[in-house]
């Protein structure tokens, strides 16, 4: 059993997200998320579903062609292959849980690096 908690893993970097794995199995992966103002993660379409439940702050999660202004306690599930992305509000941080099932592939995260390192939210 993994135990702990949203304090105990609390790291914020200036440059990008912070993403936390709390649990990794070949059938799920449980991530805590740490997003400055504005920060966020990338729109990609991995193979696994995932659901986004925000602790804390404001934020948008695409959906698939949707955006959902999301605040604490609202959970998002977005099923395997629809886009989906996380970004804060520019006005506070940013905590959320996020669990996938399968664990996407390093190559699925591709689109998210690329969009970290130009600065895009969508890098369709």
């Amino acid at each position: 059993m993994v135990a702990t908690s949203l304090d105990a893993e609390r790291t914020y970097d200036d440059a990008q997200f912070t993403a936390e794995t709390i649990h990794q199995s070949d059938r799920q992966k449980v991530v805590l998320g740490y997003f400055e103002p504005g920060q966020f993660i990338p729109v990609h379409a991995p193979d696994s579903d995932v659901a986004i439940t925000v602790i804390s702050g404001r934020g948008r999660v695409r959906d698939g062609e949707e955006e959902h202004t999301v605040e604490p306690g609202d959970v998002v599930a977005v099923p395997a292959g629809e886009d989906r992305g996380v970004q804060a509000t520019a006005e506070g941080r940013l905590e959320a849980t996020l669990v996938t099932a399968p664990p996407p592939t390093e190559a699925e995260h591709d689109p998210v690096r690329r969009g970290l390192k130009r600065g895009e939210f969508d890098p369709a």
